[in-house]
């Protein structure tokens, strides 16, 4: 199947590593020119090399730090001098792990910025582009914690929802501009993330990060957590030209292991 995605251009945040990194190779792959985009100058380039060995399309970075406004700001203003994206992916990572009960106040305000107000005022900067040229692939990167909340993960629980919401609204509100809005579930995928929640809660356990790996594993029907590139096929297919009536949902990859309906 054609993705249609030759002289598309995606930026993709949180590319230098984990699933950000794998849904920009799927996207380069398919010909798109992507923008990386994370808080390291040096990681993002080691990445844009790798990446730019086997692309179809040109490969560039850009950095930002989306917990620092001011950042947030020049960043989009960078953006809007260069290649205007089509598509837009927002990835960030999350917030430490830890139970609603004990919150520290402090802690809302600064990972708010990060995991949402961040990514609204990116996706607004960009809509009129999107809209203006009559397509345009909005994706935000969740957590199955949106669906089923996950035990001491409380905070990004709480703030992930709030894309979800936000992602609804708007994609009611664009759809018939030819732009769409969709979230991406993840279930147990095997990046850097899911080893620190595995040794994390080896750690309050006081089991081995294996043990927990394993215990991990068997709740899920497939019985092995999910590979990047997995999620990032589904990610380019709902950024694709081929996905035009795919709007305002949620898909998860996860294996099967959220059992609700």
């Amino acid at each position: 199947m054609d993705l249609e995605l030759d002289r598309r251009t995606a930026l993709v945040f949180g590319a230098s590593g984990g699933l950000g990194r794998a849904i920009a190779e799927g996207l380069a792959a398919e010909g798109a020119n992507v923008i990386l985009s994370g808080r390291s100058a040096e990681k993002l380039e080691a990445v844009r090399e790798e990446i730019a060995a086997t692309a179809r399309g040109r490969i560039s970075t850009l950095v930002a730090d989306l917990g620092n406004p001011e950042a947030v700001a020049a960043a989009i203003e960078q953006v809007k001098a260069g290649e205007m994206p089509d598509i837009l992916v927002l990835n960030g990572g999350g917030p430490p792990p830890g139970p609603m009960a004990s919150l520290d106040p402090e802690n809302l305000a600064p990972q708010f910025q990060t995991m949402v107000e961040a990514p609204i005022r990116i996706a607004t900067a960009l809509l009129p582009h999107m809209r203006e040229k009559g397509f345009g692939r909005i994706l935000v990167l969740l957590s199955s914690g949106v669906v089923q909340p996950i035990p001491n993960l409380g905070l990004s629980n709480t703030l992930r929802l709030s894309l979800v919401g936000w992602a609804k609204t708007l994609a009611a509100e664009v759809a018939a501009d030819g732009v769409t809005v969709n979230g991406l579930i993840p279930g147990r995928i095997h990046t850097d993330r899911v080893d620190q929640l595995d040794a994390a809660a080896a750690k309050r356990s006081g089991k081995t990060a294996d043990e927990v790996a394993a215990a991990s594993r068997a709740t899920i029907p497939m019985g092995r957590y999910g590979a990047p590139r997995e999620f990032a096929d589904a990610a380019c297919f709902l950024c694709s030209g081929r996905a035009g009536y795919i709007t305002g949902t949620s898909l998860r990859v996860d294996g099967g292991l959220l059992r609700n309906i």
